[in-house]
């Protein structure tokens, strides 16, 4: 099959918008929003401060139509059914369910391009169920699909993202906008003598960790406590610290402050939890880029897809039967931030009641934690208790003072 290279600047109807990752991205490309869909009142406040000339509609299921001349669907529709985070109740859960409102209006309107967002959990859940359905829909509404794990560190971001991106067509070929760049396998960093800011999530410790070298872990809108909550990081002094807000904005590809309006309608502490729920602004302009200027997609190895339980991290149905793909999670390798220089904000010390939460829960857990990590964590708690208790406000300034001596 020869791909079509002819792009084009879209017109975008995005649905489950959240703070506009996929919008904002895609406009750096030159692509237009025409439409917005989101029914969370924080995520609403952000967008309306930030997109004030784009139609705002607060609930999908009332969407009876698609503005004249939509081109290009995005939706990056609710993950907490699908994620490791969240639910894990699949597919049919009241949330990610909503994804067949997205499937009415593509039968609807025949959208010639639909752009999909998701966790790669979704991939191995339930033994696929969740694709399983995505890919049979579309199949069956003529279109041709094709989608790759993408992770943000590709963009010179330093927070360890794995995404889904799922395009499908039923004018072009998929392949040209997913497929045309490839980086490889970037092999992961290691500390080797020398010190270098790590991430890990403090509300984990008995499952998992999160943990990142020269990155954060992926930035969450919820956690295994049940909470919106920033990574801590180990910093290369010794510091155990929790980024800013500010910082969490930058490492999604906002500006800082772009969720600021959202203290508006609800407390300070929601904005972490729509910063996780984001998508990053990068990845979303590289996938514009392409719809505008689509590449001749790369060889890889290919293998047919049949019986299979779980799905690849890419993989690809142009319509003679579905394939998975040898293409790493890497389509580019743009500049790399390291994590302690990106910092631009003054971070905040991990609390006494956070790390020690987390060292309780390492003592029952059965994981193998890097080299010198918990004797960190266990300076750093010691450290925070012979503080003098200072009142609530002179805590908050004192971003600096959790320096082990």
């Amino acid at each position: 099959m020869t791909p079509a290279l002819k792009g084009q600047k879209h017109l975008v109807a995005g649905l489950f918008a959240g703070i506009g990752g996929i919008e904002r991205g895609l406009s750096r490309a030159g692509h237009h929003t025409a439409l917005l869909c989101e029914n969370d009142s924080a995520a609403t406040a952000v967008l309306r401060a930030r997109f004030p000339e784009v139609p705002l509609h607060r609930d999908v299921r009332e969407l009876k139509a698609l503005p004249e001349g939509v081109s290009l669907l995005a939706a990056g529709f609710p993950c907490q059914d699908l994620s490791q985070a969240g639910t894990t109740t699949g597919i049919a859960g009241a949330r990610s369910g909503l994804v067949g409102e997205v499937f009415r209006l593509v039968e609807q309107h025949r959208t010639p391009w639909v752009l999909l967002e998701n966790v790669p959990f979704m991939l191995q859940l339930a033994r696929g169920e969740a694709m399983h359905v995505i890919t049979s829909a579309f199949e069956e509404l003529g279109y041709r699909w094709a989608y790759r794990v993408v992770d943000a560190r590709a963009f010179g971001l330093p927070q360890r993202r794995r995404r889904v991106y799922f395009l499908a067509s039923n004018v072009g070929d998929p392949r040209t906008v997913l497929f045309a760049d490839e980086a490889g396998e970037v092999e992961e960093p290691k500390v080797n003598g020398h010190p270098v800011a790590c991430g890990f999530y403090w509300t984990e410790g008995i499952r998992g960790l999160g943990w990142a070298v020269d990155a954060i872990p992926t930035l969450k809108g919820g956690s295994t406590i049940g909470i919106p909550s920033p990574p801590a990081i180990v910093l290369e002094d010794g510091r155990v610290v929790t980024p800013h807000i500010c910082d969490a904005e930058r490492l999604q590809g906002f500006p800082k402050d772009w969720t600021k309006p959202a203290e508006t309608v609800a407390k300070k502490g929601a904005r972490w939890k729509l910063v996780g729920n984001a998508v990053s602004v990068p990845a979303a302009a590289w996938l514009g880029r392409r719809l505008a200027r689509p590449g001749v997609p790369r060889t890889f190895d290919t293998i047919p897809l049949s019986g299979h339980r779980y799905w690849p991290t890419a993989a690809w149905n142009l319509g003679s039967g579905r394939v998975a793909v040898s293409a790493s999670e890497w389509p580019v390798r743009l500049r790399y931030h390291s994590l302690s220089q990106f910092l631009r904000s003054p971070p905040n010390p991990l609390s006494v009641k956070a790390t020690a939460g987390f060292l309780s829960r390492t003592k029952i857990a059965k994981l193998k934690f890097p080299k010198g990590f918990l004797e960190t964590l266990q300076v750093h708690l010691d450290h925070m208790q012979a503080q003098p208790i200072a009142p609530r406000k002179t805590q908050r300034r004192r971003v600096a003072a959790a320096a082990p001596p």
